[in-house]
């Protein structure tokens, strides 16, 4: 539909932005940018957007949450592009069945594009399940977010979308999300610095034989600062 305002296509990029960044009103967002580029809103204005600009629009706004997170603008700016392609980049999941690797751990990584650790548990568009144990990385799972935005909270519902998982790899998380998340016995792990999920899940497959006392608690075994301790009291 075009009604003169804005386009068909331009309206589901809005949309679609709005959805990345955590809970920002559509309307609103539309509204800010038709002031800022005129009317009407079509494809080829929203392409000339930048991150500057969208920060520069949610200032001040009464609906939108005015600290939105880089990794999300970043996204959020793709798609008012209409910039898919990281859909047909995403990986293929591997077959994997219970107890196909004993010991392992279930672990989910907020992703906003690709292989990598670059969402923000709020906003991301998906999580990646792997299983992670001593002598292999398997991706399991890819789980999509948008199933949790009709949910009066959010963020509760994403934690109950990877409540199988025992931890989660994040750019960012929210002191009100991270406790929903440690609700359902998901411990989150923040990596502010992003990159691939394989590194960052290599260093936790490393320490496995080793866990620091976070870890340990996991896993359901005594953490390796603690083992001297023990042998000490047996003595």
């Amino acid at each position: 539909m075009n009604n003169g305002i804005i386009t068909k296509s331009a309206a589901l990029r809005i949309a679609l932005a709005a959805r990345t960044m955590d809970d920002v009103d559509v309307a609103a967002l539309a509204t800010r940018i038709g002031d800022h580029l005129g009317l009407p809103i079509t494809e080829e204005k929203l392409a000339k957007l930048t991150v500057a600009d969208l920060k520069l629009m949610l200032s001040g706004e009464e609906t939108v949450e005015p600290d939105v997170d880089p990794a999300s603008l970043k996204l959020a700016v793709r798609q008012l592009w209409g910039d898919a392609g990281d859909v047909e980049n995403l990986p293929k999941p591997q077959p994997y069945r219970e107890g196909d690797m004993p010991g392992s751990l279930r672990v989910a990584v907020a992703s906003n594009t690709e292989e990598n650790v670059d969402g923000h548990f709020g906003s991301c568009p998906r999580f990646l399940v792997y299983q992670v144990g001593r002598g292999e990385i398997r991706l399991i799972d890819v789980r999509p977010t948008f199933i949790t935005d009709e949910a009066e909270d959010k963020n509760s519902a994403r934690a109950e979308l990877i409540g199988d998982c025992q931890i989660v790899y994040v750019q960012s998380i929210g002191g009100p999300a991270a406790a929903k998340a440690v609700r359902v016995n998901v411990h989150p792990v923040k990596t502010p610095e992003g990159g691939k999920s394989e590194i960052a899940l290599q260093r936790l497959q490393a320490v496995l034989d080793a866990p620091p006392p976070w870890l340990a608690k996991i896993l359901g075994v005594q953490a390796k600062s603690l083992s001297r301790f023990a042998a000490e009291a047996d003595q």
